[in-house]
């Protein structure tokens, strides 16, 4: 398939600028591949959709403050620096994407904080937006990361940092409830959706939740530049699948139960590590792995996600998921009714 026929057009009005003040109470469209269906209904119904036995895969990857605001030495330009992905710990090396990149060249040093306690000094230019940094930091690899995560602020994604600035809230709100290991730059947000009253809920059905761990990265929300999706090449995220969750996802699927992903992050982690019987193995390592339609899914039956960006890879493995005519339909009848998109927006469950 074709990049542009993955393009549409989003009224600004419908990108989620803030979530609900209760996750569960965002709008869910359901589809069903069967009869080719399309419901409206609240994301607290989806249990309505699963029984006993079912299990909901979810990514407990936990955002770490990414984002840093500095200065340029000499000039004092504001400068937004977007930390990806640490390369070296003992020598502070990070690959991250800076703005305006226009102005920032090999050598020069960046000040963070108002007493400029961080320094960072560009090594490397790897892409025409991203750098490599070494952090001139003397102290402990502890006090360098603490330094990190106080001078850090929530790496909201670009399409709600046009319209307003990040806020005290957004610290909790973009995080789910499931987050217990730092590492990701981006939130899965279909996991935002899930209120502890729901997660109760789902205990009391007897559907189980099962954590998977992939950091998600910027990679997501970069532009891809090749209309052949053949030839797209992706950035690589790190993954772990534990031996229990590996075993509880295999049981469900040999006792012919649903196996929901929680987000495409989810899903693309499960298809990273699957035999060709459909079962998954336990994992401990990266995965580049880039899917579009046509895509055969063999580790789960239904997923959840959100409305996604024109031409974004979680677009693409949703359309292969539902099927890439229905997908895009189910995507022209939200804009209609005016469900909400993006980061914190409504949810789409795929079944």
């Amino acid at each position: 398939m074709k990049l542009s026929q993955f393009k549409y057009f989003l009224p600004q009005e419908l990108i989620a600028l803030h979530p609900l003040a209760e996750r569960d109470m965002s709008r869910l469209m359901v589809l069903n591949r069967k009869t080719r269906t399309i419901e409206h209904r609240v994301f607290k119904d989806i249990l309505e959709y699963f029984d006993e036995g079912d299990v909901f895969v979810v990514n407990n990857t936990r955002v770490f403050p990414a984002l840093l605001f500095g200065e340029k030495e000499k000039t004092g330009a504001q400068i937004r620096v977007f930390l990806l992905r640490e390369l070296d710990g003992e020598s502070r090396l990070w690959d991250v994407l800076v703005d305006p990149a226009r102005k920032i060249r090999i050598g020069n040093k960046l000040y963070f904080g108002e007493d400029s306690s961080l320094v960072a000094e560009v090594i490397d230019n790897t892409t025409s937006r991203g750098r490599t940094l070494r952090f001139l930091f003397e102290g402990t690899y502890e006090e360098f990361r603490e330094k990190l995560k106080e001078l850090g602020n929530t790496p909201l994604p670009e399409d709600i940092l046009r319209f307003r600035d990040i806020e005290p809230e957004d610290e909790t709100n973009y995080q789910t409830l499931f987050a217990t290991t730092e590492g990701a730059v981006a939130v899965p947000t279909s996991g935002l959706h899930f209120s502890r009253e729901l997660i109760k809920r789902f205990e009391l059905h007897g559907v189980d939740i099962v954590p998977i761990t992939l950091h998600s990265g910027l990679g997501n929300f970069r532009e891809i530049d090749v209309e052949d999706l053949t030839k797209h090449k992706s950035d690589s995220e790190q993954m772990m699948i534990s031996e229990d969750s590996a075993t509880k996802v295999n049981q469900a699927k040999e006792q012919e139960k649903k196996v929901c992903a929680v987000g495409t992050t989810t899903v693309k982690a499960l298809e990273s590590s699957i035999y060709q019987t459909g079962k998954i193995k336990p994992y401990d390592g990266w995965t580049s792995k880039f899917i579009f339609p046509p895509h055969r899914f063999l580790s789960s039956n239904a997923l959840v996600t959100n409305f996604h960006p024109s031409e974004s890879p979680m677009l693409m493995i949703a359309a292969a998921f539902g099927g890439y005519d229905f997908v895009m339909k189910a995507y022209k009848e939200a804009i209609a009714e005016k469900y909400r998109f993006l980061t914190y927006g409504d949810a789409m469950l795929i079944i």
